[in-house]
């Protein structure tokens, strides 16, 4: 037994030699024994197998799979067994531990055979302990594969490589049935796929017989060559592309099944760890697997990478040894067979990742989405809608591209290492020197990485508030025109915007010393490896030389992706922070209590409660916030079922607090809220989506046809929808926009009765309406039959609706002051106060009036709504324009523009010497192997590494001068394209804005810029690389190998008819993937305003499904949009496999002594070979930058078309005086508006003087016409005849913003600005504290905001640090601290009660004294004191004179009015 290992393994170690593991270790223990193992384990598994019962089959692609694998072994290991066979006869030695090895092999593959034919029995190969082992026996064979590289037999070579394949591929197939296995048994995801979806299905057989699978072997082909594609590229070549025209998503990629998977795993890290949930680990629970298996891929992909270096080191050997030409030829063909297989590889790779990014996208934009449906508004409070935005926009795009990042993060380290270990085996220990640069550069790229680190989050910072801006400024543009702050706003952006500039230079710039860095590594390793390596003694030959130098190039790519691979990292972990906070903020608990207790009290009967709050204090702050002001404090309240209650209490009090805390959008301090059943809520400003009429109002619930005519009969409706085209079809604008202020009100009241709930809440709707539409919506709508059994909860300042209250609760400063029925003495006097000054001027006219039953009928309100009443609805709301064809060369041109013509050519001559200076450097590389390889040597070493110190000086140089320049004309686009964008945009005409959503340009502002900032011109660098690389290579090859002339035509033929094909669709699929995007924005920004309302209605699952529907289109286009760009990368990838295999073959040819032409010594053969084999990755990289640049142009193109809007006109013919209008004079000579061609006029040849320091009202129904006089008068229409005159002036003549700025208004919907409540009553800083103070204490807001902290205190965005009727209060204010000569009035005392409007009254009168007020109001005693007042009806003046004379005159419409404002 002492001599069997002597026996067994004469003349070799047990164990170890010089190389590593001994040969006969390796086949007896780590081959022959791990075979054996396998066979043994096989059989008890088989056996134990068979007593229990089969549950499942395995699919017939799977079944087929198996011996067919099995046979392929099979033929391996007998061709092993013949050729040890065939040698013995031969008379040479073979070794035991050969047979041995062999034979095991052998086995191993007959028992995989015997099993795989068994097909009842087969699947108990995909068991537990054989996948392990399997992976197991992977690794045991890579000392073996060590062996075999050293060895110079090329044909076992090529033997142990593909026996190595298919152990791969067997280990990975039966793994990746395992997982199916597991996902079926666990019954969720019933159709997931893990890495090979259609190949490899695993389905349970509920029958007997076999399943069956046609066309097998064509699916696998389509899959392999992405034919699915085809029709769509055909077609996009053709013609233009619409979203029908897309690839369908697979069930597993659909939004609903990515959104319940993560959603399901971010809930149980949430419940596992609820202070520190992780969105990172959620991610990997839901699709680490299938993201594990994707790795194995790429590591079999990477590794088969290095194969190319390797041919090429054995091919250059062969011609300088000169052996048989058969070898050479198998070596040649072998090159091009490797560049086929890692081109399908490096495809599906692709393919897998990018589903799996689509699947990740897709899940992370949804539970944003739904996260944002179910926070309160007080937990949203620390978010900014800008960040909130960017989540979306930006930061989900981040997390997904962690996908890539990860994977590189150990790819690319490990191409570094097998690089370096087979430049080992090359120059043995001169590689060190190289090594050496690159370590003592990772210290220097840790410090740039930490820097870029540190200004991406600033940047992130100031872009969230840039964004955030933005959207404040597209959102009131209209009320910044009239202010006339449009350019005040945009320089208070600009500011933001330098901040951002600044950050992002900061990490531009660094980017660029990594990219040069890392781009200077392979030449300056090449220097000083060659280098130490020719001064160790050594001589350079080409096989030594041009080995390295492949070896280089596959060092550049995961070298230069590196740095970019760490940002990623950086960027997707600022990105995950920035969402972990969001998502984990504490949701609304929707719950509500089932049982109703009883209700007690002397003043009412006994009754169960609907609402009941008990000692309830709230505040708006978010829960993270230990600091807070209480808006309601102690606040108790009960509510019997089926009560109408009216809130009442002055501007600020804290109604619509109370609403809101009743419906859980705020922070409880303490104290217990009770809701029973279903509720409705109105807000005080109506949420109102884009879409139809119908859709508003249904808001998800089925469509009953006689309760929708009664619904929009009881809120008077129906005349309006009648008066529409396309009826209650007809869409709606974004917020409405398209709407009057009183139909929004309306729309919302009808949406909220349409839902039958059992409680309503509704704050101040009947403000936005004039007194004939708000009786008949408290008798029809609120009193109504259909309201009239259920609670209803509202705020109101209205007379009418508080006497017909059941109960009647006053708020004061945030307490409940009264509580008490309309006959309660203590509120009587109350209610009395505040109807002295709405019926004491009208005692003569109630006298003679009666009043009407309730329950009898009244004269219905005939109303044409609309400040653009819809006619053409389908014409209001532009569809969103994408161009066709090609990206023009003027988007290109304007781009250069941008970034500078001299920085675009200076980049680009950069990048075209530092490619000569880098082809240089290895043509003499050629030229110094050529004249030392004979020992004929013309100069001495230090000559030849001189030029060669030289080269790579000039190289790092260039590459230096290119990153720079490039960042330098990046950033400079970058704040071009801004600065442009915004101003074109504030110039545009009011009429823009109301036919372009918002959400729609600013995707302008948030993604394109986005793409314009940072991806552009990292694409167009990538680009430009790539097309100097190219141009690099076809002339070396050119010049050192004659006969690849004679590619380039057919070659050149196919590219162009590949690249034709490509372009032409993937602009197509890059538009429809923008205009996709546009409704995921704009639906986002929609219900971050509606959020409040939609959880009232509880309705999040249905706008959840409605953002699936956009989010599917999305992935649509994106899902096409992948296979198309990995169509053409395969194609190009075989296309380049030829090129690599004809010149190879054409180097063998030109050994033939007999040609008449030399094709090149062995130093230029080897150059040629060296440079063909980056073709592969070239083309593919050239092909795939340039339609990339194209699609990230396209981003560009989008912005210059907002670029070519026509502005409004700015300036004007006439000078104006400082003072003007000194006096206030009016006129209107005969002025007629429309908004649109499609719309009837708004104003018919109306006319009409107002002189100067008189006090004007406007007066007329809901959509009448009278915002429409202000919309003139401040220009924000233009008018298609008459003349407007200020001061005996043609406001048409005058400059526009100059205009607007002498004139102060209250506009309709109040607005505040985030920012200091100083900066926005005196954004310019031109008045004193004192007159501010004294302006406050007439607007009755001076002690509410000393409370709250001065002038200083910060007003939260959309002002909602105050409520609706104190943000028009210091509107008010702000339009008093003006001291302009014409003051308008646009409904500014609509949300106010009566006494705070009496009170504001006086002071206007007092303030304003010799100044003209043109006042729009719906309460009549508003204008009574008036001078004069106009009526008007569907545009038309139809009356005007004193309002007492037109009030007295019963024939008059104005008398109407009045009676109508009484009852």
């Amino acid at each position: 037994m002492a001599d069997l290992p002597s026996f067994i393994c004469p003349d070799s170690p047990y164990v170890w030699n010089r190389n590593g593991v001994s040969e006969c270790f390796d086949n007896l223990v780590l081959g022959f024994g791990a075979n054996m193992l396998t066979v043994v384990m096989i059989l008890v598994l088989w056996i134990i197998h068979r007593r229990g019962r089969q549950l499942r089959r395995v699919h017939l692609s799977a079944y087929n799979a198996f011996p067919v694998l099995a046979a392929l072994g099979l033929c391996f290991a007998l061709f092993d067994v013949v050729m040890l066979f065939w040698a013995s006869m031969s008379a040479r030695t073979i070794l035991y531990h050969e047979w041995l090895y062999a034979c095991s092999e052998f086995l191993v593959w007959m028992a995989v055979m015997v099993v795989s034919r068994c097909d009842t029995q087969m699947d108990f190969l995909c068991h537990d302990v054989l996948c392990v082992w399997w992976i197991i026996k992977l690794l045991l064979l890579m000392p073996r594969l060590q062996i075999v590289f050293t060895s110079p037999q090329v044909i076992r070579w090529f033997r142990e490589i593909f026996g190595a394949i298919l152990d791969i591929t067997f280990a990975t197939l039966i793994n990746i049935i395992r997982v199916r296995i597991v996902s079926y048994r666990n019954s969720y995801l019933q159709l997931c796929s893990s890495v090979v979806d259609p190949l490899l299905p695993y389905q349970r057989q509920d029958k007997d017989g076999p399943l069956t699978d046609v066309g097998i072997v064509w699916k696998v082909w389509n899959l392999l060559t992405f034919k699915i594609i085809d029709p769509v590229i055909r077609h996009g070549s053709i013609k233009q592309l619409d979203f029908e025209d897309l690839l369908q998503l697979p069930i597993d990629m659909d939004p609903s099944s990515c959104h319940s998977l993560l959603l399901r795993m971010w809930d149980a890290q949430y419940r596992n760890n609820h202070r520190h949930p992780s969105l990172f680990k959620a991610i990997c629970s839901a699709y680490g697997w299938p993201y594990f298996c994707i790795g194995l891929l790429k590591v079999l992909n990477d590794c088969l990478g290095f194969a190319g270096p390797l041919l090429l080191n054995m091919l250059i050997r062969f011609l300088q040894k000169g052996a048989r030409k058969v070898d050479g030829y198998v070596l040649a063909i072998s090159l091009g067979l490797v560049s086929i297989v890692k081109s399908f590889l490096d495809t599906q790779y692709s393919f897998r990742l990018a589903q799996l990014r689509l699947k990740l996208r897709s899940g992370i934009m949804t539970i944003i989405y739904r996260k944002c449906l179910h926070v309160s508004l007080a937990e949203r409070s620390k978010f900014s809608e800008g960040e909130i935005q960017t989540f979306m926009s930006v930061d989900a795009d981040r997390i997904v591209n962690l996908s890539n990042s990860v994977h590189d993060m150990w790819s690319l380290p490990l191409q570094i290492g097998i690089a370096l270990y087979l430049l080992y085996i090359q120059v043995k220990f001169a590689f060190v020197s190289g090594i050496a640069i690159t370590i003592l550069l990772i210290p220097v790229n840790k410090w740039i990485a930490n820097l870029i680190a540190h200004a991406t989050k600033n940047m992130m910072e100031q872009k969230d508030e840039r964004i955030r801006k933005t959207a404040e400024l597209l959102t009131y543009i209209r009320t910044l025109k009239m202010y006339g702050w449009e350019l005040l706003f945009a320089s208070w952006l600009m500011k933001t915007r330098s901040s951002e500039v600044q950050h992002l230079s900061t990490r531009k710039y660094l980017d660029a010393w990594c990219v040069f860095f890392w781009a200077t590594t392979p030449t300056l390793f090449s220097l000083f490896t060659f280098g130490l390596y020719s001064l160790m003694g050594h001589h350079l030959d080409a096989a030594t030389v041009f080995t390295c130098l492949a070896l280089f190039n596959n060092l550049i790519s995961p070298l230069n992706s590196f740095p970019w691979v760490i940002n990623g990292l950086i960027d997707a972990l600022i990105s995950l922070r920035r969402l972990n906070k969001y998502l984990s903020c504490k949701e609304i608990d929707t719950r509500l209590n089932k049982s109703s207790p009883t209700f007690c009290d002397e003043k009412f009967d006994s009754k169960e409660l609907a609402v009941a709050v008990d000692e309830a204090s709230c505040t708006w702050s978010s829960y993270d916030e230990k600091e807070f002001d209480l808006v309601l404090e102690n606040v108790n309240l009960r509510v019997p079922k089926g009560f109408m209650v009216a809130i009442i209490g002055e501007v600020g009090s804290g109604k619509s607090s109370l609403l809101n805390l009743i419906l859980g959008e705020t922070r409880l301090i303490n104290g217990t809220i009770y809701l029973v059943g279903s509720k409705a809520y109105v807000p005080q400003i109506p949420w109102i989506m884009s879409g139809t009429i119908r859709d508003n109002i249904l808001l998800g619930k089925d469509y009953d046809q006689n309760r929708y005519s009664e619904v929009l009969e009881a809120c008077t409706l129906d005349l309006d929808i009648s008066l529409m085209n396309g009826g209650d079809m007809a869409r709606i604008g974004e917020k409405g926009l398209n709407l009057s202020g009183g139909q929004r009100a309306r729309l919302a009241l009808a949406r909220a009765i349409y839902h039958g709930s059992d409680t309503y809440m509704l704050d101040d709707v009947l403000s936005a309406v004039d007194a004939h539409v708000a009786r008949s919506i408290i008798q029809h709508a609120i009193m109504g039959p259909l309201m009239s059994k259920e609670t209803c909860i509202l705020c109101t300042h209205n007379i009418q609706a508080i006497h017909l209250a059941d109960m009647i609760v006053v708020m004061d400063n945030g307490h409940v002051k009264w509580i008490g029925s309309p006959t309660d003495s203590s509120v009587t006097s109350y209610i009395s106060f505040l109807s002295l000054n709405e019926f004491d001027t009208f005692t003569e006219v109630q006298r003679n009036e009666k009043l009407p039953n309730l329950d009898g009928k009244m004269e219905k309100p005939r109303e044409l709504d609309s400040i653009s009443t819809i006619n053409e609805a389908q014409d209001i709301i532009e569809v969103e324009a994408r161009k066709e064809g090609r990206v023009e060369s003027e988007v290109y041109k304007n781009y250069a523009a941008f970034s500078g013509w001299s920085i675009a050519v200076i980049s680009c001559l950069s990048a075209i010497l530092m490619q000569a200076s880098r082809n240089g450097n290895d043509l003499w590389l050629s030229f110094w192997v050529d004249t030392t390889g004979a020992n004929q040597s013309k100069f001495s070493t230090t000559f030849y590494l001189v030029i060669l110190c030289l080269f790579c000086l000039v190289n790092s140089l260039l590459t230096l001068v290119r990153a720079f320049s490039f960042a330098y004309g990046g950033l400079r686009a970058a704040i071009k394209v801004h600065d442009q964008l915004l101003h074109k945009i504030i110039d545009s005409p009011v009429s823009f804005f109301d036919r372009t959503p918002s959400g729609r340009i600013l995707n302008r502002f948030s993604s394109d810029l986005y793409t314009i900032d940072d991806s552009l011109p990292f694409i167009l660098n990538i680009l430009l690389a790539n097309f100097v690389g190219l141009l690099g290579i076809a002339v070396v090859l050119s010049i050192v190998q004659v006969t690849f002339l004679l590619l380039l035509i057919p070659f050149w033929f196919i590219y162009k008819k590949l690249q034709f094909y490509y372009r032409s669709t993937s602009r197509e699929l890059r538009r429809l993937d923008s205009v996709s995007r546009s409704p995921i924005y704009a639906s986002f920004t929609e219900i971050l305003e509606g959020s409040s309302t939609i959880r009232a209605f509880n309705c999040e699952d249905f706008l959840l499904i409605r953002f699936m529907q956009h989010v599917q289109m999305y992935q649509r286009t994106s899902y096409t949009e992948v296979i198309a760009s990995l169509w053409l990368s395969l194609r190009l990838q075989l296309l380049a496999a030829f090129v690599v295999s004809f010149v190879a073959v054409m180097a063998i040819v030109g050994t033939d002594e007999h040609l008449p032409i030399s094709l090149g010594t062995p130093g230029l053969v080897g150059l040629a070979l060296s440079y063909a084999s980056p073709i592969v990755s070239l083309l593919g990289s050239f092909l795939t930058s340039f339609t990339e640049t194209e699609k990230e142009m396209v981003s560009v193109e989008r912005v210059l078309q907002y670029m070519d809007i026509s502005p409004e006109k700015l300036t004007g013919e006439s000078l104006l005086d400082t003072n003007w209008p000194s006096k206030g004079k009016i006129q209107f000579q005969n002025v007629t508006l429309r908004y649109m061609p499609s719309l009837p006029p708004a104003l018919v040849d109306v006319s009409l003087i107002i002189p100067e320091g008189s006090r004007v009202g406007i007066v007329g129904r809901t959509g009448a016409g009278k915002s429409s006089i202000l919309n003139v008068l401040f220009r924000l229409n233009p008018i298609c005849s008459g003349c407007v005159l200020v001061d005996d002036l043609d406001i048409a003549l005058l400059p526009v913003r100059d205009l607007r700025s002498r004139i102060a208004i209250v506009p309709q919907s109040p607005f505040l600005f985030e920012g200091s409540l100083r900066d926005n009553l005196d954004p310019y800083e031109m008045i004193s504290d004192r007159k501010i103070w004294d302006t406050l204490e007439k607007c009755c807001l001076k002690e509410e905001i000393e409370t709250a902290g001065g002038l200083d205190i910060h007003v939260k965005e959309a002002g909602t640090t105050f409520s609706v009727g104190q943000r028009q209060l210091l509107c008010l204010a702000r339009a008093l601290l003006k001291a302009s000569k014409v003051l308008c009035l646009d409904e500014c005392t609509a949300n106010v009660d009566t006494q705070t409007a009496s009170k504001l009254q006086k002071a206007i009168w007092s303030e304003c004294e010799g100044r003209t007020i043109v006042t729009i109001a719906h309460r009549i005693s508003t204008v009574l004191a008036m001078d004069n007042i106009f009526i008007l009806d569907q545009g038309i003046l139809i009356e005007e004179g004193n309002p007492q004379a037109l009030m007295h005159d019963e024939a008059s419409r104005f008398s109407s009015f009045v009676r109508a404002s009484t009852m």
